[in-house]
C-alpha cells in the first residue's frame, strides 16, 4: 500500500472519529438540557447518537468529558503552531496564536459554545472539567516559554529559580486573556467582534510580560527543561472578579509576581 493512500486513510478515519465524537456531545447536550444532567445516564445518550455503549466509551471517558469533544484535537492543533514557528516570531506571540485555535474551536459552532457555556456555569462537574482543559493549555506553553527563556534580557537578578516562574505567568496570562474575551463573548451570546477582542487583549499582555523570551533561542525551538515551579508543588494565586476589565487582571498578575520576586530575596 502506498503512502499517499495510508495518509488519505488515516485522514478519513480521523474525521470519521471526529464527526462521532461530536454527535455523542450533541446528543449529551440535547439529554442535559431535557433531562437535567445528573438524570442523564450514558446509556441514553449513545442510544440518542445512535450507537453502542461501548462505542461511547472509545471516545470518552465520562458522560461530562462528552461536552468537550474537540479539546484534545485542539490541543494538537496548537502544538503545531508552536512547533512551526518561524525562527523571527516573538514566543509570546506565538503562543498567542497557539492559544487562539482554542478560540476558533468555539466560534465554529457559536450557538452550540453558549449553550456548553451555560451548562458549565450550572454544574461543577463539567465546570471542573473545563478547568483540566484549561490546565493542559497552560502546561503546554509553559513549556514552550521556558524553552525560550532568555537570561540576556533581564537585568533585575534574575535567578534559574525565576525562570520556571516567569514562563508559567506569562503562559497564564495568555490563557487568562483568551478565557476573560471567550466568556465576555459567550455572555453576549456570541456577537461581535471575538478576534478584534482577542488581539486587543494579548497586545496588553505583551506588553505586560513580553521581555525576557527570545526567539531562535540557543536551546532550540520547542526545547524545554522541567518546569520546576510545578515540580516543587508551588502555585502563583492571584485573585480577580471573572468580570473585572483585562487592565485590572494583568495588574493583579504582575502584581502577584512582584511580590513573589521580594519574597525570594528575603
Amino acid at each position: 500500500m502506498s503512502e499517499s493512500v495510508k495518509t488519505t486513510r488515516t485522514s478519513a478515519a480521523s474525521v470519521q472519529r471526529l464527526k462521532l465524537r461530536r454527535e455523542l456531545a450533541a446528543a449529551a447536550m440535547e439529554l442535559f438540557a431535557t433531562k437535567g444532567y445528573e438524570a442523564t445516564t450514558v446509556d441514553e445518550i449513545a442510544a440518542r447518537a445512535g450507537v453502542a455503549r461501548r462505542t461511547f466509551f472509545r471516545h470518552f471517558r465520562s458522560k461530562e468529558e462528552a461536552i468537550f469533544p474537540d479539546h484534545d484535537d485542539t490541543l494538537v492543533r496548537a502544538k503545531a503552531v508552536l512547533d512551526a514557528a518561524p525562527a523571527h516570531e516573538h514566543p509570546l506571540d506565538t503562543v498567542c496564536r497557539g492559544i487562539k485555535e482554542v478560540m476558533r474551536m468555539y466560534a465554529a459552532s457559536p450557538a452550540g459554545s453558549v449553550e456548553r457555556y451555560k451548562l458549565t456555569r450550572e454544574v461543577p462537574a463539567l465546570r471542573e472539567r473545563e478547568i483540566a482543559s484549561v490546565a493542559r493549555y497552560e502546561r503546554l506553553f509553559t513549556r514552550y516559554l521556558l524553552g525560550h527563556f532568555d537570561e540576556t534580557a533581564h537585568h533585575d537578578g534574575t535567578s534559574d529559580f525565576d525562570e520556571p516562574l516567569m514562563a508559567e505567568v506569562a503562559a497564564s496570562a495568555v490563557v487568562t486573556a483568551h478565557n476573560h474575551v471567550l466568556r465576555r463573548w459567550l455572555r453576549a451570546g456570541a456577537k461581535g467582534d471575538v478576534e478584534a477582542q482577542l488581539d486587543h487583549a494579548f497586545a496588553i499582555v505583551r506588553r505586560t510580560f513580553g521581555t525576557g523570551f527570545a526567539a531562535g533561542h540557543p536551546s532550540g525551538l520547542g526545547v524545554a527543561r522541567p518546569v520546576e515551579s510545578t515540580d516543587r508543588g508551588e502555585v502563583l494565586v492571584t485573585v480577580a472578579r471573572t468580570d473585572a476589565p483585562l487592565g485590572e487582571i494583568m495588574r493583579s498578575i504582575q502584581e502577584t509576581l512582584n511580590r513573589r520576586g521580594e519574597h525570594a530575596e528575603r
